[in-house]
């Protein structure tokens, strides 16, 4: 009988990426779907609600609050969820070395109402490393894994996910996503297909995968969460820093995954924990 991990490990190195269904309880969800309820819609760019600041990449791409995890509650409680934890330690984690564990980069909590949609962007082709898909001596060396998970039910006409399958291991770039990473809509790129997720899957997917967001045609919002996770060397992509207070609410556990590597001040006399190693 096949493993189940086996069958993972061969579909994410094929594909790039991985639904996990029903991922979610529903009652996290519920309190996930209340915190979005409450975000401030007239927050403007650049605006700061607790803890998490309001950074749209683009007006179509839709309201997104980076370093959602410092909202705490339900945000906090995804940090090391049973469901992915374990996958994306073993994928991006640099398993079996001294640095095994892994950091979280980002945490965006993103709506996206009817007209938004997100240009192509990434691809094995001229890879930074800090995104890159490794596999080498029989471990997965990822620069970055994500989670998105699905606050609300996104089929057809939601804006979903679309990767190009397999992108994550390109040699050559796509010949037309020039076109679609200036801007124009991913919808009808060559090779690329929709994720379609019910409320509480999660897509699992390296970030090397080129992906992007469908255009929304349907009435409301899209509301999804998206971790991404890295090696403990990681550092924040936008020099996010935690309040002491958020970091002290949290389990030890969670609070190495944040923070994996300290500061250690002039005078002090201790070693930079990992969250694994010797």
């Amino acid at each position: 009988m096949t493993d189940s991990r086996d069958l993972a490990d061969f579909l994410f190195d094929l594909n790039g990426y991985l639904v996990l269904e029903q991922a979610v309880s529903t009652d996290l969800l519920d309190r996930l779907d209340r915190e979005f309820g409450a975000f401030p819609r007239d927050l403007p760019r650049g605006g700061w609600y607790r803890g998490a600041q309001r950074h749209d990449y683009t007006p179509e791409t839709g309201y997104e609050l980076h370093q959602a995890v410092a909202v705490g509650g339900p945000f906090a409680e995804l940090i090391d969820h049973p469901s992915w934890i374990d996958l994306v330690r073993h994928y991006a984690g640099e398993e079996d070395t001294y640095l095994g564990g892994v950091y979280i980069d980002e945490t965006i909590a993103s709506i996206r109402a009817s007209g938004g949609h997100h240009p192509v962007h990434s691809g094995g082709y001229r890879a930074a490393v800090r995104n890159a898909y490794g596999y080498r001596h029989g471990r997965f060396r990822c620069g970055q894994v994500n989670i998105i998970l699905a606050v609300t039910d996104i089929g057809p006409g939601d804006g979903a996910t679309m990767v190009v399958p397999g992108s994550h291991k390109s040699n050559l770039p796509h010949p037309l996503a020039g076109d679609y990473d200036g801007g124009d809509r991913m919808d009808r790129l060559p090779g690329a297909v929709e994720v379609h997720l019910r409320r509480g899957d999660a897509l699992l997917f390296c970030d090397g995968l080129m992906h992007g967001g469908s255009s929304r045609t349907n009435a409301g919002e899209r509301r999804v969460v998206i971790y991404r996770y890295g090696p403990v060397w990681g550092a924040s992509r936008y020099g996010y820093h935690y309040e002491p207070s958020f970091l002290d609410s949290l389990s030890d556990d969670r609070r190495r995954i944040l923070q994996p590597v300290p500061a250690v001040r002039v005078g002090e006399r201790r070693r930079v924990p990992t969250e694994v190693g010797p």
